[in-house]
């Protein structure tokens, strides 16, 4: 019995050893992020963001602020996160030419300064999609309209293999 547990265990082990041999090695991208506030067809702002991501990983990126939401007396303030988070996962080629990934994004922000005793007005734009972008090519991969002004977000990304 322990003779055939040993057996079952070495050829399992060489079955993935040679899987392993045949796998193919991971591919590394650069990905180039820009966030537009576009009026009337003129960027007002442009912030840029960039991580390397591979074929077998997933990346995020995280910047942004802690705002102090106000809190009735006596109670401690709680703070909310503002700012700009990135996720990217399911990398991989399509052709040799085109990046297919799935990007969630979310881009928050206080609209204006209010007084001190009232909580801060949030503007916040979440977008989840598979996308598929051309190498070296910047593309606007979602977009969309704020809805009290005539001001329009955008995100674009750019992918780069890394020789």
């Amino acid at each position: 019995m322990l003779t055939l547990i040993r057996s079952s265990l070495a050829l399992a082990l060489m079955a993935a050893t040679a899987f392993a041999e045949n796998a193919e090695p991971p591919k590394f991208y650069k990905l180039d992020f820009v966030v537009k506030e576009v009026e009337g067809g003129k960027v007002l702002n442009a912030r840029a963001y960039s991580m390397l991501a591979s074929t077998d990983s997933n990346g995020s990126i995280r910047a942004g602020s802690k705002v102090p939401m106000p809190a009735s007396p006596g109670e401690k303030a709680a703070y909310i996160d503002v700012g700009t988070n990135i996720d990217c996962r399911a990398i991989h080629e399509v052709q040799q030419h085109d990046l297919a990934l799935n990007v969630a994004a979310e881009i928050s922000s206080t609209v204006r300064e209010q007084a001190t005793n009232e909580s801060p007005l949030i503007r916040q734009n979440k977008w989840n999609s598979s996308v598929i972008v051309s190498m070296k090519k910047p593309a606007i991969i979602f977009s969309s309209d704020d809805a009290t002004t005539k001001r329009q977000m955008q995100l674009e990304l750019t992918a780069t293999p890394v020789p």
